[in-house]
């Protein structure tokens, strides 16, 4: 399974890289215009800060926080797992571990996740049932576990270019999927 899962990695990245910037950034505004419409007004997201060739977060952190959402954004633990603060502007940004961008306000804890009513989520692929994949790293599977553990239920949500919706993706037991998958055309939901 995990050879699948790395040669559709490789192939997803290497698609990404070979997208040029003026694809990247009309993706970006679009995707924006889409993922602000799942956010409850007034409401909590959990996002991230895109990063290379991911599609683009930025316009979208900009937009919900101009429409008055709370924003929270990971933090990389040594551990893998994600802490959480919130988002201010793209000023307080700071570099971090693996070429990542993170919050410089007060950290949150884990559990902030708990309070968000949409968690967007990084990813390579998603499939029709929801089955998404990711980078690897396992961050993100901590995150989804905690949520159910929990019981909390937020709207659970890929930000993907169009060809990144794959028919089916290599799956483990430990995969939840995921409620909807966000494109520049679009959202759908499974």
């Amino acid at each position: 399974m995990s050879n699948d899962k790395t040669a559709l990695r490789s192939r997803l990245l290497a698609e990404r890289r070979a997208l040029g910037a003026p694809e990247r950034a009309a993706a970006a505004g679009a995707l924006a215009r889409r993922a602000t419409a799942l956010v409850p007004p007034g409401g909590t997201v959990a996002a991230y800060v895109s990063v290379g060739a991911e599609p683009g977060t930025r316009p979208l952190l900009r937009a919900l926080a101009g429409a008055g959402v709370r924003v929270l954004l990971p933090v990389l633990l040594p551990d893998n797992d994600l802490d959480w603060a919130p988002y201010e502007d793209d000023e307080h940004l700071a570099p971090a571990a693996l070429g990542l961008l993170e919050p410089t306000a007060p950290r949150l804890g884990p559990d902030a996740v708990l309070g968000a009513d949409v968690v967007l989520l990084p990813g390579l692929a998603v499939d029709r049932h929801g089955v998404r994949l990711g980078r690897g790293g396992g961050s993100y599977d901590r995150v989804l576990a905690r949520l159910a553990r929990e019981g909390a239920r937020p709207l659970l949500a890929t930000l993907l270019y169009p060809t990144e919706v794959l028919p089916a993706v290599p799956a483990e037991p430990h995969d939840l999927p995921v409620h909807a998958v966000v494109t520049p055309e679009g959202v759908t939901r499974f």
